[in-house]
């Protein structure tokens, strides 16, 4: 990937919906070359995909946080399974460093996440964690 793909996709993620010619002005280049870059950028694994954000995803979920965790002993994977049936549960990452865990949680009310929370502290396994809410998305894809 050259700077012109990178610039390509850079584009493309402020407005997957541009047309080729818009997207050629933008980048000076040939309509048939921004196409051919996509075509080559999606064949190779480079884009996996277009998608929609619709207003209500952003708004689904008013009170958002990032929980770090920490596990004792070998339950890594018993924990994910307990995670993946929490409702509020948005996403489990795996990390390395000082947690074993990120977990993003979206919820309608600071009670609800208190209450996610309380949950997934009571987990067996569960040694530690630290909780950030997140104010605002500056940009997110």
């Amino acid at each position: 990937m050259d700077k012109t793909d990178e610039r390509l996709i850079a584009a493309l993620r402020h407005d997957a919906r541009a047309s080729l010619s818009d997207l050629a002005i933008q980048l000076g280049l040939s309509r048939t070359t921004v196409r051919s870059r996509i075509e080559r950028l999606t064949q190779r694994g480079d884009i996996l995909g277009f998608t929609v954000v619709l207003k209500g995803d952003v708004l689904r979920d008013p009170v958002r946080g990032l929980m770090m965790i920490g596990i004792e002993g070998r339950g890594t994977g018993r924990i994910v399974r307990q995670l993946q049936g929490l409702a509020n549960v948005r996403a489990i990452h795996s990390t390395n460093g000082r947690w074993d865990l990120i977990v993003e949680l979206g919820t309608e009310t600071l009670e609800d996440i208190d209450n996610t929370l309380a949950k997934i502290r009571m987990f067996d396994g569960v040694s530690t964690s630290e909780t950030s809410l997140l104010l605002a998305t500056r940009k997110s894809t």
